[in-house]
């Protein structure tokens, strides 16, 4: 336990965001070895069978983790707005966003969800300017620009015969919808979520997504499209998936964020498409075309920029908060600095 408390904040978002963008790469493999082990002509290792199972899996093991944390006390202090807020941050960001991801990996090379993913910070920063009226650095918003425009470019080259697939298909249009779903509930859980435990919030919202996915995968599908649910093959893989990935990825990102700043989650952060592309490489053999080149140099290029934004608004809130306190301090003291 000693040991585990001297590890860094940093070094545990770096985990997670390794196993995060190792995730996409593993579920496609995983659907492929189900492939090889059908049960009843179907494969068990299904998008909605990982998605359920999974959570149900990592549920149990943050339980186990957090348990110190859930006090009836403090689950009482939760108010309706933040459990309505709750359920609607575990519908958008843990049912629907995943469940349309797993289904675009079918589809799609993972490559092309991981750069269709580039949208989404340009996206965030537009809406967070819009609604919560912040301030960014011009060079932030110009690399989030910059990784737009290399996610757009990838697909447009595919299309002009650069890359070996179509640009632009269902794939990638249910990965968008899963972007847009997922950054809907980031943006609600930063408006409403901010006074809840993050421990006690990632037991919420997993319990309340695997629950109303369920519910709406039998009202979609009917019960029989959960008949292999149960499949001991199935476990085996969602026990080491749902526990490594989900869980250990959550409670690790989780820790990260309360012992480090926003500068070095960002930097942390901004490594998930280089990660991503290198497992979808060791993983899946998945080889880059031409166009997957050029658009993640611009990628890299525009993460950079944004990095230097970020290290600036970081540096000049520092400066501002030190000014601040000698102000204050003057004051107390009777005079006032020049």
């Amino acid at each position: 336990m000693s040991l585990i408390k001297r590890i860094p904040g940093q070094a545990y978002l770096w985990i997670a965001v390794i196993l995060f963008a190792a995730s996409n790469s593993i579920v496609r493999k995983l659907a492929e070895v189900g492939e090889q082990h059908l049960v009843a002509g179907r494969n068990p290792i299904s998008p909605c069978n990982v998605l359920f199972v999974s959570n149900i899996c990592a549920l149990l093991v943050l339980l186990v983790i957090n348990y110190r944390h859930l006090k009836l006390d403090l689950l009482k202090q939760i108010s309706r707005r933040e459990w309505l807020a709750t359920i609607a941050v575990a519908i958008l960001s843990g049912a629907l966003a995943p469940g349309f991801i797993f289904q675009a990996l079918t589809l799609t090379r993972v490559t092309n969800v991981i750069l269709i993913g580039r949208i989404e910070p340009l996206l965030i920063l537009l809406l967070s300017i819009w609604l919560f009226k912040e301030r960014l650095d011009r060079w932030e918003i110009g690399g989030a620009l910059i990784c737009f425009i290399g996610a757009i470019l990838s697909f447009q080259l595919q299309s002009m015969g650069m890359g070996s697939t179509i640009g632009f298909g269902r794939g990638e249009f249910l990965t968008l919808i899963g972007i847009c779903a997922g950054m809907s509930g980031n943006i609600i859980s930063k408006a409403f979520l901010s006074r809840i435990a993050p421990e006690i919030l990632t037991i919420m919202r997993m319990g309340i997504a695997t629950i109303a996915f369920f519910c709406l995968a039998m009202y979609l599908y009917g019960s029989a499209h959960f008949a292999e649910a149960f499949s001991p093959f199935l476990w085996q893989w969602m026990l080491v998936y749902g526990a490594l990935i989900v869980a250990i990825g959550q409670f690790c990102w989780s820790k990260g964020l309360k012992n480090s700043n926003l500068s070095q989650a960002s930097l942390a952060n901004s490594f998930s498409p280089i990660a991503g592309v290198i497992a979808a490489y060791l993983i899946l053999n998945e080889k880059l075309t031409l166009g997957d080149s050029i658009a993640i140099s611009a990628i890299v290029c525009g993460l950079l920029l944004s990095q230097m934004g970020i290290r600036r608004r970081t540096l000049i809130a520092t400066r501002m908060t030190h000014l601040n306190a000698v102000r204050q301090a003057e004051t107390g003291l009777g005079f006032k600095g020049v």
